[in-house]
């Protein structure tokens, strides 16, 4: 389980400003990436790439030797968090959820039901999202990336309004997918979260990827 993933010299113009800077990097299955760096440096925009809501200006994104853009246009089987997970307001967190779910109809009702009570959350709970707290919204995302057994999680902040508890949990849950084999990438602002879930670490500052270090 798991694609290899490969950036290769990848850049990115935008009204004729560079946004990434010539990247390379591989991310490997059963692995741990993950990218820190000050908002606004680009991790964001990389994250988007890799999902394939943007594609690079130059280099490429090759997902399983298949080339993003061209042969295929975004990652399959992948789940992904990036910037605030986006819910129709006035639905449950269920009712959202298998309204996604009906897009593939990969995985039934009984599956949906049972990733939000992995990530601690009441499928039975009729309030609507609107009414959610940051922390259960960002447990309905993470539900979300889960429920259709993602071979790639893209993770920008997946911690983002959590408290203790609901880190913790996070955590254990995106090493579980790792034994899985998944590729994940991850973004944090919590060195904590670098610390205990990552294999490798990359530092991004203004759109360029410099390898900190193998940390495990």
């Amino acid at each position: 389980m798991g694609y290899v993933i490969k950036v290769d010299n990848a850049s990115l113009f935008i009204k004729g400003q560079k946004i990434l800077d010539q990247i390379t990097v591989d991310f490997q299955p059963g692995t741990i990436t993950g990218i820190v760096g000050f908002n606004g440096s680009g991790k964001t925009v990389l994250f988007k790439c890799l999902s394939g809501f943007i594609y690079v200006t130059n280099g490429n994104i090759i997902v399983d030797g298949k080339f993003l853009g061209k042969e295929i246009e975004f990652i399959p089987h992948l789940g992904a968090i990036i910037e605030n997970p986006g819910f129709i307001p006035y639905y449950s967190g269920l009712k959202n959820l298998e309204l996604l779910a009906k897009i593939n109809g990969a995985i039934s009702k009984e599956d949906v039901i049972n990733i939000m009570k992995r990530v601690g959350l009441d499928p039975y709970d009729n309030k609507s999202v609107k009414k959610y707290s940051l922390g259960m919204r960002q447990r309905l995302g993470m539900a979300q990336a889960l429920m259709e057994n993602p071979q790639v999680l893209i993770l920008d902040e997946p911690m983002n309004g959590l408290d203790y508890d609901g880190i913790n949990l996070m955590r254990t849950l995106i090493l579980e997918e790792k034994k899985k084999g998944c590729t994940i990438v991850l973004a944090s602002h919590n060195s904590e979260d670098i610390k205990v879930l990552c294999d490798y670490v990359y530092n991004m500052e203004k759109g360029v990827l410099k390898d900190i270090t193998n940390i495990k």
